[in-house]
């Protein structure tokens, strides 16, 4: 089977744990606001390759991987689910580790030949790495231009299979890095088991070249990056928060 790919990074650092082969894939439903990758929303563009080159090229770099593995990432992976699950199922049989970083936008679970999919390809899934653009649905709308039930459920759904999960959030200056929204996310995410990390990434203004490039309004042009200090901070107010409702849900 064919996918439609827009790049790959055979010596990924932070896209999961160890060293990985990172394929980033075209597609996405969501239109963030600081995508650093509009040029992997639409699917035209992109190179076709089949799930046998991609592992035939990820064994070319196998002994700079050690303590790695295969990452898929985008663009929204899930939008190519029946190439992805292929790719999974194909690098598990050679031992593979494989993490999926997602939106989880695409999750429907009332569609039973869709969720069918996603059961089967958690089988071959060995961590998610799940992006929570926002915790509060309208602004995730005004930021992403799509709702959040689907990914909210989509994160129920993963800690019911019982799947390792690594939440990751963006602090966008007066849009995610407010205190209220931080600690709404920290008593969200405190009734999930099997989150196992949780990544707080600052934003960072990287992607401006390339919307110029690509002619597009960067409509994040005048918000300043956010310090690492800042970083810090904010992810020591999701985890308090969560630690309180955690310790308020075994009190109950």
């Amino acid at each position: 089977m064919e996918g439609m790919i827009h790049s790959i990074e055979t010596f990924g650092t932070v896209d999961g744990p160890g060293v990985r082969y990172v394929v980033f894939v075209k597609g996405c439903p969501m239109r963030c606001k600081y995508c650093h990758n509009p040029d992997t929303w639409e699917m035209a563009g992109g190179t076709k390759m089949s799930t046998d080159e991609i592992l035939e090229d990820y064994e070319k770099y196998k002994p700079f991987l050690k303590g790695g593995g295969l990452t898929v990432t985008g663009g929204e992976p899930l939008v190519q689910i029946d190439f992805l699950t292929e790719l999974f199922e194909k690098a598990k049989e050679k031992g593979i580790h494989t993490c999926l970083d997602t939106s989880g936008i695409m999750f429907r679970r009332n569609v039973p030949e869709i969720y069918e999919k996603y059961v089967r390809l958690m089988k071959s899934t060995d961590l998610i790495m799940l992006d929570i653009k926002h915790i509060d649905p309208e602004e995730h709308i005004k930021l992403t231009s799509q709702p959040s039930e689907n990914i909210f459920d989509f994160l129920k759904f993963l800690d019911e299979q019982e799947k390792e999960i690594w939440i990751r959030h963006v602090l966008v200056p007066e849009i995610t890095l407010v205190p209220e929204y931080l600690e709404r996310l920290g008593r969200f995410i405190a009734q999930f088991k099997h989150i196992k990390a949780l990544d707080v990434l600052p934003y960072h203004d990287m992607g401006k070249e390339k919307y110029e490039k690509l002619g597009m309004d960067y409509v994040l042009k005048d918000v300043l990056p956010v310090e690492k200090e800042q970083a810090i901070e904010a992810r020591n107010v999701i985890l308090a928060a969560m630690k309180e409702e955690r310790q308020r849900l075994e009190n109950a």
